[in-house]
């Protein structure tokens, strides 16, 4: 256990050095790269159609698209439409002068929504506020249900599954045990309501609706559609199959029969890759192998904490021989230590696959609940160590002794019984006796001080489950690669005292704290790059009362101007005003908001 904590630490800390040392901009993750008509833009004649690429592939779902006009009209025509990462959303023919609001809520492929809105005008039409419309909506009681719901069949999926292999692997006189029976059986159920519950809630969770419409049937038929849903389903059904199929064994208290138990690996498969291959790590980078090391972390979190549970309910129990003792919980140490090592190994790739750069631990939502939920782990795996330091010093397994060294024992300890005395076969017996009652005596000492034991596994399993609840909190969280700061790129119309005139293309990159490149360009009516008389831009955070920082602008050729080295005092939500004077007479401004993290 010793060696698993320091493998942990070493990994850890050498992805903290690196991100460190060659830290740079994070991919996104299933977000808005950009739009035509672009944000803020000026168009001479209304578009036929509206296109938003995003990051990732995203799918329609139960969400929506939709363009409405400066009275909440809406003007889209048709369904709008989802190619790979590409929405099109169609407009009627015609369309008037005047401001456009577009507003948009997607599903990613790892079944989060996301959601947005900008505006567009065309002619001399007046932008159309966002206000809230890109705001997030999601139900309060869907965002509570969901994560207990998913924390619900992550402890049924470690009862249904870990119980059956603790009696395959390491006791099996464990089939007999009606206690086991139940536990596993509700556990399989726990995991069907679980993915019932989840399948319900997805619809009512993508489109932004209320606990209330989680039977609305075109909200049921949308999630039946994605992948999700027919994984939820599908584990669903497959964990109502397990205890039927494993239901003889248990009556029979044996070992199920190899047909069964292939039957019964091909279920706890299915069920194993089911609850990994949905969520993040279908998305984002590497989505193969990200499903793969999630399918072992899962097996790995079945094994370790159902046999905990079995332990904890059955096996640590007074009325347990000392004998059965001896027998599951070495066992179960050598298999728990496997768990545990697969544990901290996959969750460590997977720490690093959604986290991105250790920045983004204590800058994100997501960076937070995983940081309490290495916290916890780290207090579960020392008291996984004491468990095991109880068993080994109580129980622990003796390499077997070489026959020439049995042979000096038993010469060394036994009498002569008349005649010579040898050293042959006959001294074999006595050789065992002594080993077996060694064994006996060893294992009824264990059984006395079982109840510190209980203790330690109490304290695992009280500590799982609060790692399991947070792990269920950051299934449903976007993570935090997604989350950190990403390069802005926003066209603003030009506000003059006679009316908007030309548009402002501003990109700051990486938009973090610290040396930032602004880019900075000016068109006028036509779309055309135009030189202006002067120009200035400022930086202000308004809710830390800080600014306006002017900012020093070089020319880079015809109305463009860049800033290499902007500095941003530190994180917050900032905002860049562009003021502009084209002549004697005429000035303009533009100024838009960004996210610095």
């Amino acid at each position: 256990m010793r060696r698993t904590v320091w493998l942990l630490l070493a990994l850890l800390g050498g992805w903290l050095l690196t991100g460190v040392v060659v830290a740079g901009p994070a991919s996104a993750h299933a977000s808005l790269v950009s739009t035509d008509p672009g944000e803020g833009a000026r168009v001479a004649s209304a578009p036929a159609r509206v296109t938003l690429e995003f990051s990732e592939g995203v799918s329609l779902g139960a969400g929506y698209a939709r363009v409405l006009a400066a009275d909440g009209a809406r003007v889209d025509a048709g369904d709008a439409a989802v190619d790979g990462s590409t929405l099109t959303i169609p407009l009627r023919a015609d369309l008037p002068e005047g401001g456009y609001l577009v507003t948009y809520r997607v599903v990613s492929a790892d079944s989060h929504p996301i959601q947005g809105a900008y505006s567009f005008a065309v002619g001399n039409g007046k932008l159309v506020a966002t206000g809230t419309a890109g705001a997030d909506t999601t139900d309060p009681g869907v965002a509570a249900a969901l994560p207990t719901f998913r924390w619900l069949g992550f402890g049924g999926l470690a009862l249904a599954l870990g119980i059956p292999v603790l009696a395959l692997v390491c006791w099996p006189g464990g089939w007999a045990s009606e206690r086991l029976r139940r536990l596993a059986g509700w556990g399989a159920v726990a995991v069907a309501v679980s993915a019932a519950a989840v399948f319900l809630l997805q619809g009512p969770y993508a489109a932004g609706a209320g606990i209330g419409s989680a039977v609305d049937p075109s909200l049921l038929a949308a999630t039946a559609g994605s992948g999700n849903g027919r994984a939820l389903l599908a584990r669903s059904v497959l964990a109502l199959a397990l205890p039927v199929v494993l239901r003889p064994a248990w009556h029979l208290g044996v070992p199920p029969s190899r047909a069964r138990l292939v039957v019964a690996g091909a279920l706890a498969s299915g069920l194993v890759v089911t609850t990994a291959a949905v969520g993040h790590p279908v998305a984002g980078p590497w989505p193969g192998l990200a499903v793969a090391v999630t399918t072992v972390h899962v097996a790995a979190m079945t094994v370790w904490l159902g046999g905990l549970a079995a332990l904890l309910a059955v096996v640590l129990r007074p009325a347990t021989p000392p004998q059965e003792l001896a027998v599951v919980l070495p066992r179960f140490s050598r298999l728990a230590f496997g768990a545990v090592t697969a544990l901290v190994l996959t969750g460590t790739v997977q720490a690093v696959r959604e986290v991105s750069e250790p920045t983004a631990l204590v800058s994100t939502a997501y960076g937070w609940i995983l940081v309490a939920k290495l916290v916890l782990v780290a207090v579960v795996l020392g008291a996984a160590g004491v468990s095991r330091v109880w068993v080994q010093q109580r129980l622990g397994v003796r390499r077997p002794r070489s026959t020439e060294r049995r042979r000096v024992i038993a010469h060394a300890f036994a009498g002569p019984s008349g005649g010579d005395a040898g050293i042959g076969p006959e001294f074999g017996p006595e050789e065992e006796d002594a080993a077996d009652l060694r064994t006996r005596r060893q294992a009824e000492g264990a059984a006395e001080q079982l109840p510190g034991l209980r203790r330690s596994v109490v304290v695992e399993l009280a500590l799982a489950a609060g790692i399991l609840a947070l792990t269920a909190v950051l299934v449903g969280t976007p993570p935090a690669r997604a989350a950190i700061a990403q390069p802005v790129d926003v066209l603003m119309p030009q506000q003059g005292s006679a009316g908007p005139n030309g548009s402002v293309q501003v990109s700051v990159d990486p938009a973090r704290p610290g040396p930032n490149t602004l880019h900075v360009y000016l068109f006028d009516d036509s779309g055309r790059l135009t030189q202006p008389a002067d120009i200035r831009v400022t930086l202000t955070e308004r809710e830390q009362e800080i600014g306006p920082l002017p900012v020093e602008l070089l020319p880079a050729g015809p109305g463009h101007y860049v800033a290499d080295e902007m500095s941003v005092p530190g994180a917050g939500t900032w905002t860049i005003t562009v003021t502009v004077r084209l002549d004697e007479f005429t000035a303009t401004t533009a100024s838009t908001e960004f996210p610095v993290r």
